[in-house]
C-alpha cells in the first residue's frame, strides 16, 4: 500500500519566519486529514502587518508518516511555478517520506511581486529561497531545475544545505549560449524579447513551450496545458545569468547530483557536464529526455534516482 500524505497550497509570508508552515500543517496531519493529488486540501495563509514582507506560494506535500527527517525544498526554472513540482514529484517524495515543499519565486505563481517582476534580479530569487528554507522543520535539499539550478548554485555558495541536486541547470559559465543558439533559431522572438524588456517571447505559443521544454511525442493537449500555466520571467533575472551574477563554483561545498537529459534543447548534455565537472563531480544524462525532467514521460526514473542518492547519503 502507498502511503498517504497531506497536502497544502498557500501563500507565507516570509516574515514569519516560515514557523507558520509546521503549524498549519499539523492539525490536518493531527486529525487524519489525507487527500490524493487531484483532489488537495487547503491551507490558507496567515499573512504579517509588515508592509514589507513578501508574500510566497509554498506548496507542501507531507507524508502520513514521516520516516525522513530533512525536508526537501524544490525550486522552479524561468517561466514556470511551484505548479510544475507538484504534478508529479512532490505527492512522489510524499509517499516515500519525505516532507515535500515547492516555492513559487517573487512574481511567479501565486506569489506576490508581479508588478516588480521586470526588474527582479537572481539575488532576488536566492533570498526567496533563505526564507522559505529558512522557515522549515530542518535544513533542508535543494533542489533546482534550470534557472532554479542556477538560483541554486547561488544559494550554496552563501549557505549550507545537507545536499543539492541541480537537473538540467543553467550552467555554471551562464545562458550566453542558449540565447546565441535561440536568437540564430527565433530572431524575431528574441529581438522582440530584447526591445520590449520581456523574455515572455522566447515562450509564447505551444509551439516554443513544446520545442524548449518538452520531447516531441509529448502530447499536444499536455503541451498545452503546461503552455496556459507559463507566464513573463524577469528581464532582469535574464540579465544576470547571461553574464552580470555567475556562481563560483569554488565556494560551494555541498555534496551535488547533477542531472541532464539526453535531448535538451535548453542546456544540451555537454553544457551539464561541464558544470559536473565545475563542481569536482559527474554528471547523469538521461536518454530519451527534455528539458523539464519533472513533467517528462520518464520523471519517475529521475525522482527514483535522486532518491537513491539521498539514500546513500543518509538522507
Amino acid at each position: 500500500m502507498r502511503p498517504k500524505f497531506a497536502s497544502a497550497r498557500k501563500r507565507v509570508n516570509s516574515s514569519d519566519n516560515l514557523d507558520a508552515v509546521g503549524e498549519l500543517l499539523r492539525p490536518a496531519l493531527a486529525t487524519g486529514v489525507t487527500t490524493g493529488q487531484n483532489n488537495p486540501g487547503t491551507i490558507e495563509t496567515r499573512k504579517s502587518a509588515l508592509e514589507a514582507a513578501m508574500n510566497l506560494e509554498v506548496i507542501a506535500r507531507q507524508p502520513a508518516s514521516v520516516s525522513h527527517s530533512t525536508p526537501l525544498l524544490f525550486v522552479h526554472g524561468a517561466w514556470h511555478g511551484a505548479w510544475c513540482w507538484d504534478e508529479y514529484f512532490l505527492p512522489y517524495f510524499a509517499e516515500h517520506g519525505y516532507a515535500a515543499h515547492a516555492l513559487s519565486w517573487r512574481g511567479h505563481g501565486n506569489s506576490e511581486g508581479g508588478d516588480r517582476l521586470r526588474w527582479t534580479r537572481v539575488a532576488d530569487y536566492v533570498e526567496d529561497v533563505r526564507q522559505v528554507a529558512a522557515g522549515l522543520a530542518a535544513t533542508p535539499v535543494i533542489i533546482g531545475h534550470s534557472l532554479g539550478g542556477f538560483v541554486t548554485q547561488h544559494y550554496l555558495a552563501k549557505y549550507s544545505a545537507p545536499a543539492a541536486v541541480l537537473m538540467a541547470s543553467i550552467p555554471h559559465f551562464g545562458t550566453l549560449p542558449y540565447f546565441t543558439r535561440f536568437a540564430l533559431r527565433h530572431p524575431v522572438a528574441f529581438l522582440k524579447t530584447n526591445l520590449t524588456f520581456t523574455p515572455y517571447h522566447f515562450v509564447a505559443s505551444p509551439e516554443l513551450v513544446g520545442e524548449g521544454f518538452f520531447s516531441a511525442d509529448m502530447p499536444a493537449d499536455k503541451v498545452a496545458a503546461y503552455f496556459a500555466k507559463i507566464q513573463n520571467e524577469a528581464y532582469g533575472a535574464a540579465l544576470d545569468a547571461i553574464l552580470f551574477n555567475l556562481p563560483h563554483p569554488a565556494k560551494v561545498k555541498t555534496p551535488l547530483l547533477i542531472l541532464g537529459a539526453a535531448n535538451d534543447a535548453v542546456f544540451p548534455p555537454h553544457e551539464v557536464q561541464a558544470t559536473a565537472r565545475a563542481y569536482n563531480t559527474t554528471a547523469e544524462i538521461f536518454p530519451d529526455m527534455a528539458h523539464d525532467m519533472m513533467l517528462e514521460a520518464g520523471w519517475q526514473q529521475v525522482a527514483d534516482r535522486i532518491l537513491a542518492w539521498l539514500d546513500e547519503r543518509g538522507l
